[in-house]
Formats: structure tokens, sequence, C-alpha cells
């Protein structure tokens, strides 16, 4: 059973860090992209980052460029997304997700499994 788990997320002041972790179980992680998506009340889930099976392409949407930064470790089955400089606009739950796909993309309903998310609040 494919199953991926974030966590890492929590409260923060801005200008803080946090750093999500997203682990895949019941298959390996390096056979696909893994996107993160972030969503908040009243609003669609929207793409924050992505990164390619290889490691070797990654995007960021507009608001996390310069300031998050994805990684993954094949060997540890595990993505993350290191966030930096927060703002209270990134207050949100973040979800991971896995896709087959050629190149790295935000189209939702080409991610094939979800996590539950994790909850960042950035707040003073």
């Amino acid at each position: 059973q494919l199953q991926l788990v974030e966590s890492g997320g929590g409260l923060v002041q801005p200008g803080g860090s946090l750093r999500l972790s997203c682990a895949a179980s019941g298959f390996r992680l390096d056979t696909y992209a893994i996107g993160w998506f972030r969503q908040v009340p009243g609003k669609a889930r929207e793409g924050v980052s992505c990164i390619s099976n290889s490691g070797g392409t990654t995007i960021y949407a507009g608001s996390g460029k310069g300031r998050f930064t994805i990684s993954r470790d094949n060997a540890k089955n595990t993505v993350y997304l290191q966030m930096s400089s927060l703002r209270p606009e990134d207050t949100g739950i973040y979800y991971c997700a896995a896709g087959v796909m050629r190149l790295c993309h935000f189209l939702i309903d080409r991610y094939g499994s979800w996590g539950q998310g994790t909850q960042v609040t950035v707040s003073s």
C-alpha cells in the first residue's frame, strides 16, 4: 500500500524556519516526482514546490522562491521542504504528493498519492 506521511509542521513566528518531511512507505520514492501543496480554508489547494524523481529538477511557486528549498534523500525514501523567512501568508496545511511525470508541475490531478497533511502556522 502506497503511503506518504508528512511531519515537521507547527507554530512559528514570522521570519522563522521549519523543515517539513514527506516519508514514503510501500513504494520506492525515487520512481516518483514529489510535490508540496498548501491549502487554506476557502481556497483551492495550490502548488508550493516540486522535485523530479532524480532530484535534478526543482520548481517553486513564486511566493516560495528564494525562501523554500526542496530536496530528497532517496536512500531514506524521504523528501524535505526547508522553509525559511516564513510569513503569515505561508500558513496552511501542507501536503506532499507523488506522481509519475516527466516534468515537474502543479497539476493536482496528475498526482496519484497524497499524504494526510501537516499544519503550518506562522504567527506572532
